[in-house]
C-alpha cells in the first residue's frame, strides 16, 4: 500500500512545486486505513491546504487505493 501511496503523491508533487508547495508522506496505518503526509512549502501556509489535501491528494489516493479511509496532516 505503501509504495502505491507513494507513485500517486509523485504523480500529484509537480503540480503543488508549481506552486512553491510540496507533500512528503510520513506513515501509512494500513490497518486503519490513515496515511499520514505533511505538506511543505507554500502548501504547509497556505488558506487552500485543507482543499488541496481532501479534494485533491486524498480524493486521488482513496480513488487508487483500496483500503485507504482518510489522509491526514501531519
Amino acid at each position: 500500500m505503501k509504495e502505491q501511496i507513494q507513485k500517486i503523491l509523485e504523480k500529484i508533487r509537480p503540480s503543488l512545486q508549481m506552486d512553491g508547495g510540496d507533500v512528503e508522506l510520513v506513515d501509512v496505518d494500513e490497518a486503519k486505513g490513515i496515511v499520514k503526509v505533511k505538506l511543505m512549502g507554500h502548501c504547509a501556509h497556505c488558506a487552500m491546504s485543507q482543499m488541496t489535501l481532501k479534494m485533491g491528494i486524498e480524493a486521488e489516493i482513496k480513488k487508487q487505493v483500496k483500503g485507504v479511509k482518510e489522509v491526514v496532516a501531519v
